[in-house]
């Protein structure tokens, strides 16, 4: 059986000057146990930093293969955006990774970041953006009020 790996929990840690941030402990321990790297790019969709191990990328990838003809605008598009724009990150022995000058850009991170778990990946966020951000979910689910289908228990 195959054991199941999630990032969660939100954290708040100190980037340094050169742009080196600790990845959470969790995050750090579950890396290590599968012995790979976390990849990032810049959010397709918020002023955020995205995050997750290579496998997820793998499965992305196909999805957009299988979903997107393969010479397709859409696909080039895609794959541009979010392959074009990855990085592979390892960490150093003391936990950090050093985020590059276009990922802390884009993400309007300066010397705190938010890391905000989201199962098979999780976000990082500049801590004034995140509260915003969570505040805005938070109401809209509130007003929503989510459920699952039965079928999907």
């Amino acid at each position: 059986m195959r054991k199941v790996f999630l990032f969660m929990d939100t954290v708040i840690n100190k980037v340094d000057a050169k742009g080196r941030v600790s990845l959470p402990s969790d995050y750090r321990a579950m890396v290590k146990e599968l012995s790979t790297e976390i990849v990032c790019y810049r959010s397709l969709s918020a002023p955020c930093i995205e995050g997750c191990l290579e496998e997820t990328l793998d499965k992305l990838a196909a999805e957009i293969e299988n979903a997107t003809d393969f010479f397709s605008e859409a696909q080039d598009n895609l794959t541009n955006l979010v392959f074009g724009d990855a990085k592979r990150f390892s960490f150093d022995s003391t936990g950090r990774i050093l985020l590059t000058e276009k990922l802390l850009k884009h993400a309007q991170i300066t010397d705190l970041a938010v890391f905000v778990g989201k199962g098979r990946k999780f976000q990082i966020w500049n801590p004034e953006n995140w509260a915003k951000e969570e505040a805005r979910i938070r109401a809209e689910a509130m007003k929503n009020r989510p459920t699952l289908r039965k079928d999907a228990q």
